[in-house]
């Protein structure tokens, strides 16, 4: 490791320690300053944006990502609002006990320490990921994309002015060079840094996964599937598949892929007139195909291929894959899932028993939108991602998931 990061990252771990000596009002009083700097720089954010948009196509999935406006803005102070009127997840006493020798034993939640997060073209993960780790007691390290470089140095910039005004050591939010060298080194530095949590596509998390010495917490793609069992209701299923694919289709919550059942192509094109009108390109195999030949746009029906599926599309596309019944549906989405949220409409309640039970998935959907999975939406307050894997996280990972936790054990004297 070179001199540079080597000391970058020393200095971050130096600092964190004193996060733990903060009380919960100075936390939530610097995180309300930085709403405060955040809605009063607005327009200074917003023309730092402007320059990383004037770099990048908008026809490209990511642009809507990359955008900040006003609305978006207002709505990332509230969010930051938020995280400070939430409870503080460390120092929660989550057992306690006295053994027959008299040690008193107690598990106490604690930050990690020291959080690394490597992200793409998405600025407003620079504010979520440091109220998040600051109200935990995390300090953090940013490894953002060079799309976004303009807007994640201002966001930065205001958050270390407002800490350096307070006291805090502005160490406690470092922002790295957005060159790969810096990534690279960040996955090596083992000795200062406690949990790595990348946000992004499947490229980007493979790449982390594979190259980081340090514990990964996977976040951020999505695979998603939507079946239509042969009893779901008709209106509701439209309802839930044009929202799952339409509503945000930059998001990781996205649909991908319809999962129908052959009893219920004669209705397919009535489920899609609607992503028609949106001007969402279908993927279709050859059943699915032959059923909206007729009537979906010709401009936008596709024939599948083998990359159709399993693929994260991050825009106005999905695929549709025919099953002959609930055994092959599970078996398509346990194919190309990648385990962030899956949704079955049906009225079946054994079906939909079957399905959850046999979908390994974070978020499990009976009868509603994949668009759901969101910390906010699950009434978290916020997250800093979907944890697509088991070990300590899984789904929205809130305030409670950016802890761990210690031992600590009182005695008067004894020996083993």
């Amino acid at each position: 490791m070179d001199d540079y990061h080597q000391s970058t990252f020393q200095l971050v771990a130096e600092v964190s320690k004193n996060l733990n000596l903060l009380e919960e009002k100075e936390i939530n009083a610097i995180l309300e300053a930085i709403a405060a700097e955040t809605e009063s720089k607005m327009y200074y954010i917003l023309a730092e944006n402007q320059k990383d948009l004037q770099r990048m196509d908008i026809k490209n999935p990511k642009y809507d990502r990359l955008l900040l406006n006003e609305q978006r803005i207002m709505d990332i102070v509230k969010d930051i609002r938020n995280v400070a009127t939430l409870p503080s997840p460390t120092n929660k006493t989550i057992m306690q006990k006295t053994l027959q020798n008299g040690l008193n034993i107690s598990k106490v939640t604690v930050p990690f320490g020291v959080i690394g997060i490597i992200y793409e073209a998405r600025p407003n993960v620079s504010f979520d990921v440091f109220s998040l780790c600051f109200k935990s007691g995390n300090a953090c390290i940013l490894k953002g994309g060079s799309d976004a470089r303009f807007s994640n140095e201002a966001i930065v910039e205001i958050i270390r002015e407002v800490l350096d005004n307070n006291g805090i050591n502005p160490n406690v939010c470092t922002l790295l060079p957005n060159d790969r060298e810096a990534t690279e080194e960040l996955l090596k530095a083992r000795e200062y840094v406690d949990l790595i949590i990348p946000r992004g596509g499947r490229d980007l998390i493979n790449f982390v996964r594979e190259n980081s010495r340090i514990p990964v917490i996977e976040t951020g793609a999505g695979v998603c599937h939507t079946y239509f069992h042969k009893d779901g209701d008709l209106k509701k299923g439209k309802d839930i598949i044009v929202n799952a694919k339409t509503r945000k289709v930059s998001v990781c919550n996205s649909l991908d892929c319809l999962v129908i059942d052959k009893d219920r192509l004669d209705e397919l094109h009535y489920i899609c007139e609607e992503l028609a009108k949106k001007d969402v390109i279908i993927y279709a195999d050859k059943y699915a195909h032959d059923a909206l030949f007729e009537y979906y746009p010709f401009d936008l029906l596709k024939r599948a291929e083998d990359d159709s599926f399993g693929t994260e599309f991050l825009d106005y596309k999905m695929s549709i894959k025919t099953v002959s019944g609930i055994d092959e549906a599970i078996q398509h989405i346990s194919i190309y899932s990648s385990k962030h949220s899956e949704a079955i409409i049906s009225e079946d309640e054994d079906a939909i028993k079957l399905f959850e039970k046999m979908i390994d998935a974070a978020c499990i959907y009976a009868n509603a939108s994949t668009a759901f999975t969101d910390g906010a939406q699950f009434g978290l307050g916020a997250e800093i991602g979907i944890s697509t894997q088991k070990m300590h996280a899984r789904g929205p990972m809130a305030l409670e998931e950016l802890c761990t936790y210690k031992w600590i054990i009182g005695g008067n004297g004894q020996i083993r």
